[in-house]
């Protein structure tokens, strides 16, 4: 989880580095940044690689800006065996973290207690809502 925030840990994804300095020029201010991460994509992966880099991170954009815009709080079993990635990830000072409620001190420990199963839980849970 750390690579996706922390370029130097590694993500066992292919061209991971590159591919993360990519979505970061996306979202930044420097075109010169841009330019470079765009070329040396395209390098690694070819020009369809590359289009297929900006089709994802243009989705994720997409649905990023709903999820703010609509205030989609984070359902309750996601928010318990996912407590800590907020934090870990930074992702608690978007304007939508404040739709979803903040854990009761139940709650808190019983996540602390899933904490260790959390990965395997969070792919239950995706199943299930995909089903």
């Amino acid at each position: 989880m750390r690579a996706v925030t922390d370029a130097s840990a590694p993500s066992g994804v292919a061209h991971g580095e590159r591919l993360l300095a990519f979505a970061d020029a996306l979202v930044g201010e420097d075109d010169a940044a841009l330019e470079r991460a765009r070329e040396e994509l395209a390098a690694a992966l070819g020009p369809v690689g590359l289009v297929d880099a900006a089709a994802v991170a243009s989705n994720f954009e997409r649905m990023v800006r709903i999820a703010d815009g609509t205030g989609i709080p984070l359902d309750a079993s996601v928010r318990l065996v996912a407590a800590g990635l907020p934090g870990e990830l930074g992702i608690g000072c978007f304007g939508s973290a404040a739709n979803t409620p903040a854990l009761t001190f139940p709650q808190r420990v019983l996540a602390r207690a899933l904490q260790p199963f959390a990965r395997a839980l969070l792919r239950l849970v995706f199943r299930r809502a995909r089903a």
